[in-house]
């Protein structure tokens, strides 16, 4: 496997990076996270149009660039290095996921090309109100109702659901249990019967919803009663993928904090210089690139098709769970009494950290689920 990136990747993050330093900053990340939605139609424009996100990963016939995972973990790592207010992880990973291992190659034509535009929207539905994210835990039902499918039951959790122009949903046929008889469905959202409400977060900058679905119309997306696999898979490379981002926000909190550091004086001389700060910042350095390291081998696993990686996946997520949060607690504590104030930024990522570390499971659930993979 390999553990570097090639010179047209590097020169890929760069002009990412600099588009995101641009168009991301922290004065407009506070401005959008203070609307409903979260972000603005016009930047997911420009943001494709100029970079072609959305679709990166997307096969060349269906619309996109063709390109790999490790390519689309370069952009997600570069947006929660910035805090990006956008729906790239909802529409350009979750629902793109679903699709590529779910649906059909006639379902594929239909649905991608819109997404890979960044004309279309979507999301994937899957959590409820107990707030687990396996595939077991489905309450949702659908029942055959002609030929399409009654959806009855909620949905929450749902990132930019309140937003997304297509949700894809897994719910289940009544009298199932476990991971049999799951299936994908496609709902538009102004479909009748469907209620969308925004759910209050620690997190501003990236926005939830609950979804709940009263005889709601749906389209079947794959084969029926067939789609534990495929929403395995594509929650396998969800969570890689956030593992990604959460090391590039790490990453981003501990240069600020050292630059903090190397620029605040006491008792004539910088802070940087103290025995105590070294160590916290030897330890940031340690606990970043160690999770760095993983994200990336975890993404590098999903191109080459690795056996283990449902395993790597918990393994990744627990580990950037726990730098990410620890990250930001060093970051804070080196910036003194400021660091948590409304003013000064770092609370941002602290936030982004929370509530990334419990989305798709925290570190002791993944942990568990690494455990009994291998125990199998």
């Amino acid at each position: 496997m390999k553990f570097s990136f090639s010179h047209e990747q590097d020169e890929f993050r760069a002009s990412l990076r600099r588009f995101l330093a641009d168009h991301s900053t922290t004065k407009e990340v506070r401005r959008l996270m203070e609307t409903d939605t979260g972000w603005e139609r016009s930047g997911w424009d420009s943001l494709n149009a100029a970079m072609g996100v959305a679709a990166l990963r997307i096969p060349e016939a269906l619309g996109g660039q063709g390109f790999g995972f490790q390519e689309q973990c370069i952009v997600l790592e570069e947006m929660g290095r910035s805090l990006l207010c956008a729906p790239y992880l909802a529409s350009a990973v979750l629902a793109t996921g679903a699709i590529l291992h779910g649906g059909s190659a006639l379902q594929q034509q239909a649905l991608l090309p819109g997404i890979a535009a960044g004309t279309t929207v979507a999301t994937l539905a899957a959590a409820e109100d107990h707030g687990r994210w396996d595939a077991a835990g489905t309450e949702l039902t659908a029942t055959r109702s002609g030929k399409g499918y009654r959806l009855n039951g909620h949905k929450s959790f749902v990132l930019d659901g309140l937003s997304a122009d297509l949700i894809i949903v897994l719910a289940r046929a009544p009298g199932t249990s476990g991971e049999s008889g799951l299936s994908l469905f496609t709902v538009r959202a102004d479909a009748d019967g469907l209620q969308r409400r925004a759910l209050k977060t620690l997190d501003p900058t990236r926005k939830l919803a609950r979804l709940s679905f009263n005889d709601v119309n749906a389209s079947l997306l794959g084969e029926e009663g067939a789609a534990a696999p495929a929403f395995e898979r594509t929650m396998i490379e969800a969570v890689i993928g956030l593992s990604n981002e959460m090391v590039g926000g790490a990453a981003r909190l501990r240069e600020d904090a050292l630059a903090f550091s190397l620029m605040r004086m006491q008792f004539g001389r910088p802070i940087a210089a103290f025995q105590s700060m070294k160590h916290k910042q030897a330890d940031m350095l340690l606990e970043v690139e160690l999770a760095k390291s993983g994200a990336y081998f975890a993404a590098a696993a999903v191109d080459e098709a690795d056996s283990d990686l449902a395993a790597t996946a918990s393994l990744v997520k627990a580990a950037a769970s726990e730098a990410y949060l620890q990250t930001a607690i060093h970051a804070i504590q080196i910036h003194g009494g400021i660091g948590f104030t409304w003013d000064h930024d770092t609370h941002l990522w602290f936030k982004r950290a929370k509530s990334s570390e419990a989305m798709f499971g925290d570190a002791h659930f993944h942990r568990e689920r690494m455990m009994a993979r291998w125990a199998a």
